[in-house]
């Protein structure tokens, strides 16, 4: 029987899947130009099994290889012999019709002859999956060096290579031998110019989209509806996955896992909600890759924690090493040249962790009462919760540093509110719309969905815009209600305070400036 699959290669007999027919399409139009490329994206982005179907779309007209350094230990990179013969091993052992096996190619130069005879007349197709596992030895870079010398000799009509070769990891292999050089593990005796040649700079541009749109998110779906006859709106349930995922394919599938597995098959819009609601409390190497490359990363941890807290609007620059390192795990992409966070799930999981690790503990203060009053008869009052974080936050005002209270205001409101919703329900940042005049944040609570507006006083002429701008949100939310928050830091004198109902155009909005 079927299942939805987020461990390893995905197989057509036994899993539920995306149909990519047009992404392999596109691939094999690269290996019919005989290009050398290299996949690199995200953890579990559905890589080895784009391998997979590819290996099975062009067998048909070529010889397919597809390897793996996945657990071949260190011993193979030890030195050139090492790496040659168990090369040559994993190729024998990969394919029926050719023997690779040759005793002599202890070098790079005797492996190149030796491949040099066996691929003369024929198109071998070489794909190797997880070379980040090799992306710290140094023999591989000789061995990049060879291909990039055999692609360039067949480019000459000088000798014989293989017809295609395509690499897949998470780093991009063209910058290897710079990145190595800079650790200290590539120190050759070489011009300083040479020193950070890349051994790869043969290799084509991979622009290959390769998560899923709702469109073919419901090609999954389709597939199992057929079979369980659920009734369910594909077109609908597609759009909400593609909604808090973004097409992530590890995400994607797993919500639908869920569906199908923990919560009886409710496949509905409030079904997928659930879903995302265990999925952010779960731990798994996706997060747990999340963080640590967060950690690693100083620069990259103040951009997110700037777009996502601050509100800090920024301009996407591909030359930005700090935005390459973001895009290269998946965590930002770019939305309308500007920087967003690359979807609604890592969105929650990233506040979460920034709120967490946050020394303005602000919801520690909380008492169960106010959870237990925000909360009747398992619905979410949203008002009262405004109200009551309108005294919290005056409580705190003359404690705390003005400049402080500005640029953190919205951590202090999501502080606040993440007790509240408890697990219960979640929230997300349309970090697409964030900038210093505003953020709107959308809460799930069982079945209500809230819109919400947090918004620095700029002005009058800015404050009505406010309205313009939340209005706007609302109707491609289809909410007949929402929710104002503005923090007013003029004088004393001037400050406004307000905390009422709005009737604007056809819709109820609750403001409260504080």
């Amino acid at each position: 029987m079927k299942r939805f699959n987020i461990t390893g290669v995905c197989n057509p007999e036994e899993d539920y899947m995306v149909d990519t027919s047009n992404k392999i399409e596109k691939i094999k139009r690269l290996v019919d130009r005989r290009s050398y490329f290299t996949i690199n994206r995200a953890r579990q982005y559905g890589k080895s099994t784009t391998l997979n179907m590819l290996k099975r779309t062009l067998s048909i007209e070529y010889i397919c290889i597809n390897l793996s350094f996945e657990g071949v230990g260190a011993t193979m990179f030890a030195n050139s012999q090492s790496f040659c013969q168990r090369f040559l091993w994993q190729l024998d052992m990969a394919t029926e019709e050719i023997s690779w096996r040759n005793d002599e190619a202890t070098d790079f130069d005797q492996l190149s002859v030796h491949l040099t005879q066996i691929c003369r007349d024929k198109k071998i197709v070489l794909m190797i999956d997880e070379v980040d596992k090799a992306s710290n030895h140094e023999v591989f870079l000789y061995f990049l060096g060879m291909l990039r010398n055999k692609f360039n000799e067949r480019k000459s009509n000088i000798g014989a290579t293989f017809h295609s070769v395509i690499l897949a990891g998470v780093h991009d292999i063209k910058n290897i031998k710079s990145k190595m050089t800079s650790d200290g593990k590539y120190l050759p005796f070489e011009s300083e110019e040479k020193k950070y040649d890349s051994p790869w700079n043969i290799a084509d541009n991979f622009n290959i989209d390769m998560s899923f749109s709702s469109a073919e998110i419901s090609t999954m779906l389709n597939g199992y509806e057929a079979e369980n006859k659920t009734g369910m709106n594909i077109t609908a349930i597609s759009e909400e996955i593609y909604n808090y995922t973004s097409g992530y394919p590890f995400l994607a599938s797993r919500i639908c896992q869920y569906i199908d597995e923990e919560l009886n098959k409710d496949w509905t819009i409030n079904g997928v909600r659930e879903a995302v609601k265990i999925l952010l409390t779960e731990k798994n190497t996706l997060f747990d890759d999340l963080f640590k490359n967060l950690e690693n990363s100083k620069d990259l941890y103040k951009l997110i924690y700037d777009i996502l807290i601050i509100g800090n609007k920024r301009t996407f620059n591909p030359d930005n090493p700090t935005l390459n390192l973001g895009m290269m795990y998946g965590i930002i992409k770019e939305s309308e040249r500007y920087i967003a966070i690359s979807n609604k799930i890592f969105e929650i999981r990233i506040c979460d962790y920034f709120i967490s690790k946050d020394e303005e503990k602000e919801s520690d203060n909380i008492p169960m009462i106010l959870q237990r009053d925000v909360v009747k008869n398992g619905r979410f009052d949203m008002e009262l919760c405004f109200r009551k974080f309108a005294d919290h936050y005056a409580e705190i005002f003359n404690k705390t540093d003005a400049k402080f209270l500005e640029r953190h205001g919205r951590l202090i409101f999501l502080s606040y509110l993440r007790p509240l919703i408890n697990g219960r329900g979640f929230y997300h940042i349309e970090s697409q719309f964030t900038d210093l005049r505003r953020m709107d944040i959308v809460v799930d609570y069982g079945q209500d969905q809230f819109i919400i507006e947090l918004k620095l006083w700029k002005g009058e002429k800015s404050h009505n815009e406010a309205y313009e701008q939340l209005l706007d949100y609302m109707e491609s939310k289809k909410a007949q209600t929402g929710y104002l928050l503005t923090f007013d830091f003029r004088e004393e004198a001037n400050r406004e305070r307000k905390a009422e109902w709005v009737k604007f155009a056809s819709k109820r909005i609750f403001e409260i400036i504080i």
